[in-house]
Formats: structure tokens, sequence, C-alpha cells
């Protein structure tokens, strides 16, 4: 079904473009070594994923690296700075068109500085920015693109004449994975994804058993069924990473296409495909915990989306419809941990917060310790480090808590002696120190 989907894409764009592709952005930016082959056998020059698969291929994470396509197996490759790519995504919807474009020149140009002939690739989804920006981003990218002609150390290039270029690299292996986290946890290893392969396998395997007896007519419109089943976006909204208010939706339409399978072919489809996949979960839930480790660098901005990718989720907003009751500034709390620390970032209305001269406290239950930082500036108070921009950040020494195996925070904003909202709203922020997310892992 990969070679399916890959020369039905192949087919679309020259209907669409009157002419062959020679380039293939994957689905995800999802790779390994055997479908690079897939697109050396149908004449694609280049593909592109996230800079977290050469620092895997390479087994080093050394920047310097990035800035330049790699060859492998006769396929340009080009391995996106996701940093980069994520202040257009995510944070410069939040700026001006002056601001935003003044600021990724002052970010690209100290790797012009320090890299030779560098190549820097900006990738990030063509859909989904672009309605929270101002004017839909039009007076962003003029601005942008002017800065781009009137700069002489920079020069835009496509990715056809990247693969000309004579700088580059050359991969010995490619490590497999997608351009979320560098694996493809998103898409497969939770019970619920899981269960939507089993189905899609037991699907094909029926249908296989009755080929011979389908008509070219129906087994093209089964094909198509299945091509759907199998898009990634189902998979995103299965299990506990990601949550919307139309999952239990989702999951019915997905079911629709395998129930259509065995429509065409006159089988009565299973009793299991009538199951909703979703059984645990409210499409409201309010918490998410945890999916891996994180290790974020602390900054105050919106610009770390993949740093925090993995972290729990707690939404206060939600909490507080649920139980009626006073809604705080705070609408959003992230929070993970690492081997030293434990981190948490806060979200929502950070510009009050910074009219005010307010503190926040934080509150380790275990050892009864408190700990207040003034929530205006940086803050570093005992091992605990508080950053305010955007939004809130925190990191909290894992020192503070001993040798306790389990602790509960809660965290208070202080207007003076008024508490202005205490946080989580449901009581304290559990945390296991010894997970090791390992369940999450799937082989």
């Amino acid at each position: 079904d990969a070679i399916e989907q890959v020369d039905r894409a192949i087919e679309l764009y020259k209907e669409t473009f009157g002419t062959k592709p020679t380039g293939f952005w994957p689905a995800e930016g999802a790779v390994d070594e055997e479908s690079v082959g897939i697109y050396k056998e149908r004449g694609i020059n280049w593909i592109a994923t996230d800079e977290a698969i050469l620092f895997k291929s390479l087994e080093d994470e050394n920047r310097s690296n990035l800035y330049k396509p790699y060859d492998f197996k006769g396929v340009s490759i080009g391995f996106r700075d996701h940093g980069l790519s994520d202040l257009i995504g995510f944070n410069y919807r939040f700026k001006s068109a002056e601001d935003a474009s003044s600021h990724f020149m002052h970010m690209v140009e100290p790797i012009a500085q320090k890299e030779d002939d560098a190549t820097v690739f900006i990738i990030l989804d063509g859909e989904n920015a672009w309605e929270f920006f101002e004017n839909n981003a039009y007076d962003f990218f003029t601005a942008l693109y002017k800065r781009f002609s009137d700069t002489p150390w920079c020069k835009t290039v496509t990715m056809d004449e990247v693969t000309k270029l004579k700088n580059r690299g050359k991969l010995e292996k490619l490590a497999p994975g997608s351009w979320i986290h560098g694996n493809f946890d998103t898409w497969a290893g939770h019970p619920e994804k899981n269960r939507a392969w089993e189905l899609i396998y037991q699907t094909k395997r029926d249908y296989e058993h009755h080929l011979n007896a389908v008509t070219t007519e129906i087994k093209e419109k089964i094909i198509f069924h299945f091509l759907a089943a199998e898009c990634s976006d189902w998979f995103w909204w299965y299990g506990d990473d990601h949550v919307t208010e139309f999952s239990l939706e989702f999951d019915k339409l997905f079911r629709e296409h395998l129930i259509a399978i065995y429509t065409l072919l006159n089988i009565h489809p299973p009793a299991d495909l009538f199951e909703p996949i979703i059984s645990h979960k409210s499409s409201a839930s309010f918490l998410r915990k945890p999916q891996t480790r994180i290790s974020p660098q602390l900054n105050g901005q919106n610009n770390s989306f993949f740093d925090w990718l993995g972290s729990g989720i707690i939404d206060e907003s939600k909490l507080y419809s649920t139980m009626d009751r006073v809604r705080g500034p705070i609408e959003i709390i992230y929070y993970g941990q690492d081997d030293k620390n434990v981190y948490l970032a806060f979200e929502g209305d950070i510009e009050l917060l910074k009219k005010l001269d307010l503190q926040l406290q934080v509150i380790i239950e275990e050892t009864g310790t408190t700990i207040t930082l003034d929530m205006n500036k940086l803050s570093e108070e005992d091992g605990v480090t508080l950053i305010i921009g955007e939004r809130i950040e925190l990191a909290i020494s894992k020192e503070h808590f001993k040798d306790y195996t389990t602790i509960h925070l809660r965290f208070e904003i202080l207007n003076k002696h008024e508490i202005i909202q205490t946080m989580p709203g449901y009581g304290a922020l559990a945390i296991d120190l010894q997970e090791t997310y390992d369940s999450n892992w799937f082989v």
C-alpha cells in the first residue's frame, strides 16, 4: 500500500501540474531506508524530513551538520531546522509582520556567519498556520520575502537547486522516524492506535480471501477505502497524546471506511467494526498524562512546540467549566520531567499577569516546602527557575524531592496576600518520578 500511495500522489501531481514531480514530502516526514528506494525507482530526486532523523542517523547532534543536503542511495535529503520552522508555524502569529520578519533574519544570520555555504531548510505544515496570522500571513510573507531580496548574504533556492549544490554530505544509514520526535509513536504504540491497525489488517486479510471474486470496478473502490483508512490523521487522534472534542466522530468515520469494504464484498462486517475504538476517554478530557521525557530550553516563548511535545497537559479552562468555578488567568498547564528537573509551562492571559505585582508559590506537599518566586522577571530561587515572556515556564530541581518516588505539586498566584488562582484546579499535580515511559514504545 505504501507503493500505491506514492504512485497515486505522483499521478495526482501530473494531472494537476502537467509534469512529473522531481521531489516528494513524505507524509508526516516519515522515512526509512526502504522507502527511499521507492522514491528512487520513480525518478524522485529529493525528499525532506526533520532534523531529528539526521541526528539519529549520524549519531551526532552537532547542529553544524544540519545546514547542507545529504545524499542517501541516490536521493538528496533536506533536514529541516525545526526551531526556525516552528517560529513561523507557532510564534510569529503573535508579532507584527515587520517584527516577525526582522526576528527571523536575526535568527538566521548567525548560521550564515558561522557556516560556509550553509543551506537552511524551513519546512512546516502548509495549511495549518496561516489562519492564525493577521491577513492570513500575507503581510508577514511580503515583509519576509522583501528582507530575503534585500539581504546580500541570503539567497532563496528551490529544492531542485539544492540537489545541485556542491556543499553536501553523504549518509551511510538513514534512521527510521517522522518529523514528530523522530519516531512513529504518534501513529502506533498506544492500544487505541494499535487496535485501529489491527482492524485494517483484519479487513485486508478478509479482502484478500475474496480477491478473485471482485470486479475491477469494485476493487478500485475497495483500494480507495484502504488508502483512506491508512491516512495518518486517524492515528493522530487515537490515544491520549492529542485531544479533540470530535474524537468519537473521527473514530466512527475511520471504521466506516472498513465497513464499506465489507459492504462492497457483500460480506456482513464483523461486529468489532461497530464497536468504538475510543472507549475509555472523554473527548472533553481536561487531563493528559506525559508520553515521553522532555528537556525543554526555557525561554518563555511559544516557539518551542517540539521541546514540549509529549508533555502532560492540564486544561484548566475545561476543568473550570466542568466544576463551575471562577476562571483564573492560567488556562493551560504543560508538565514533564527529565533526570534533573520537573518542567512546567503556564499559558493564558499572561499580559494581565505582567501588569500586576504578582508572585508564584510552588508548594511541594511531601516535604512541606513553599518556594516563592517573583513573576515579573527572570527569577531563580533555591533550585527553581521561572521565566516569563509569552508564557510562564518553570524548572524545579529534583533535589527538592529527596527520596520520594511520587510528589504532589500545587501552585498559587498571589497579589500581595490575595490568591488569584490555585493550580491545578482539581487539587495537586501528581508526578511519578520513576516513570520511564517505556510502555509507550511499540515494536
